[in-house]
């Protein structure tokens, strides 16, 4: 392991030699030079091959990755933003950094809750006048006339 390390969280750290960088053109802000050099940053990362990430983070990080992960695990994340080449790939290992923590906090635990008795009267009493001002709006019923 040579080179620089990433460090996400204070147990993951990701070597930059995991991550493949390469440069297109880009559309947007840039002039002429848009045309010439090839600004727009695409960043690599084998998430699911990778032996810096524990398992769990990285299901959640392929999970949340969404449409950016490709079937092999291997994230692609691509940097526009700005119109030089260094800035493109500082944005991208910074969206890749984020997107890493993101996937090593561990959701909360769902706690099963049950609505108060309070709380159940009072849905049950809406209810009720609910019913009994849709009732009233009704014209009165033939077969219940007085007799």
């Amino acid at each position: 392991m040579t080179g620089v390390v990433i460090q996400v969280t204070d147990t993951i750290l990701i070597p930059e030699d995991e991550l493949t960088f390469s440069f297109v053109r880009a559309s947007g802000p840039g002039g002429q030079n848009v045309n010439k050099v090839a600004t727009a940053v695409q960043l690599r990362f084998d998430a699911g091959g990778s032996p810096s990430l524990p398992d769990d983070v990285r299901r959640r990080l392929l999970k949340l990755a969404g449409s950016r992960a490709t079937e092999e695990g291997v994230l692609v994340l691509t940097a526009r933003r700005f119109r030089s080449q260094h800035r493109n790939r500082e944005d991208a290992v910074e969206r890749l950094v984020a997107l890493v923590r993101r996937a090593a906090a561990k959701p909360k635990k769902r706690r099963k809750t049950k609505p108060s008795k309070a709380s159940v009267e009072r849905r049950l009493e809406a209810k009720l006048r609910r019913s009994q001002l849709k009732g009233s709006r009704r014209p009165p019923r033939p077969d219940h006339g007085d007799e």
